[in-house]
């Protein structure tokens, strides 16, 4: 499986080669077991402000800014951006419901993947579309040793968040290196088609509800089940 998604990957592109010198994380998902707790508050906020959201299309908008997710319902519903106070009160809304939850627990395995990530001396990044800053400070106490401030790229510091290319070939140009000695550890679908659309090798672990083919219909490599799935795999995979 693995041989044939990195040739399909070369080839496609039209690279010379394939290999992993840095890893780019996303967080909500992969690092974190928290989008059950975003999905709750996003449809608790925009309901309670009158606009239809379901935990499905939370899931489908998951990797989104803010800003893009409200600017989305709005448009479906009624065929204009929300403003800029309409978007300040459902976020803080968001953040407040997503803020109560006692603990967001890191996904199992996760940073036994990112030591090992660490032990082969490949550069590790961060490339989220959150603003959570219950998540963000919360990342160097459950990964300790691992991310760099200089090796994250949050929702503050893209103007055009997932599934648009920004984040992460902002990423790339922070790294320093070619598209194909990157490998993205991703689980929502807009985040794999960011990730395509710059141009990398894309696993997708299906830590979410959705069918796999949404990961594969969105430019997934491959699809792997869990992080520990993915963890065992690793130095055979891409090392």
């Amino acid at each position: 499986m693995i041989t044939s998604a990195i040739q399909n990957f070369i080839t496609s592109n039209q690279y010379p080669r394939f290999e992993c010198k840095a890893v780019f994380f996303d967080m909500d998902g992969v690092l974190f077991d928290s989008m059950p707790f975003h999905a709750t508050a996003w449809v608790r906020a925009l309901n309670e402000v009158g606009m239809p959201f379901t935990v499905t299309e939370a899931y489908m908008n998951e990797g989104r800014t803010g800003s893009s997710t409200i600017d989305g319902v709005f448009n479906k519903e009624l065929h204009r951006d929300a403003t800029e106070e309409e978007k300040k009160i459902i976020y803080a809304l968001k953040s407040k419901y997503f803020e109560e939850i006692e603990q967001t627990v890191p996904m199992p395995y996760a940073y036994e993947l990112l030591q090992k990530v660490k032990s082969k001396h490949q550069d590790i990044y961060l490339v989220t579309g959150s603003a959570q800053p219950k998540l963000l400070d919360g990342l160097h106490s459950a990964f300790p040793g691992i991310f760099r401030k200089e090796n994250m790229i949050t929702a503050f510091d893209v103007e055009q968040g997932k599934p648009h290319p920004e984040p992460y070939l902002k990423a790339l140009k922070r790294s320093g290196l070619q598209p194909w000695q990157i490998v993205v550890i991703e689980n929502a679908p807009l985040g794999v088609a960011s990730a395509k659309a710059a141009g990398l090798f894309t696993v997708a672990v299906n830590t979410g509800p959705l069918p796999v083919e949404v990961l594969f219909e969105n430019g997934a490599d491959i699809v792997l089940e869990s992080m520990e799935e993915l963890f065992s795999k690793w130095e055979s995979y891409f090392c």
